[in-house]
């Protein structure tokens, strides 16, 4: 029988930043998405603001933590508030679940608002 090596020898699984990110860039698409709104499914990029490696020593889960920044391009009119609120209860769930992860923060950004009344007049009038 082979030997059991302790715990602090083992080794550990560190979950890369691109992987977080795109586990929220695809958390935040399918939250906004889920919230009514004219028009074409808005943008969504993710940086990871604190490398997970860092804290997962101090963590409770054993991959650490992750903060999130996302950055959003909505349609408007909508409910903007509701749309970021969506958006970081989505991938905070969605990063713990499929990364193992503490996300104590998710900061949401919407960069630009596009109209959805100029979409569709501009799209009644092209053939």
């Amino acid at each position: 029988m082979a030997a059991q090596v302790a715990p602090g020898e083992r080794g550990a699984t560190r979950i890369a930043d691109r992987v977080v990110a795109k586990i929220a860039a695809r958390a935040a698409r399918e939250a906004v998405e889920s919230v009514p709104a004219d028009g074409a499914p808005p943008h969504a990029t993710v940086s990871v603001l604190a490398p997970p490696h860092d804290s997962a020593r101090a963590g409770r889960t054993p991959f650490g933590t992750a903060r999130v920044r996302v950055s959003l391009e909505l349609d408007y009119p909508c409910d903007i508030g509701r749309q970021c609120g969506a958006v970081r209860q989505q991938v905070a769930e969605r990063v713990e679940a499929l990364a193992g992860m503490d996300v104590p923060e998710v900061v949401v950004q919407v960069e630009r608002l596009h109209s959805a009344r100029v979409r569709v007049a501009a799209q009644g009038r092209t053939r």
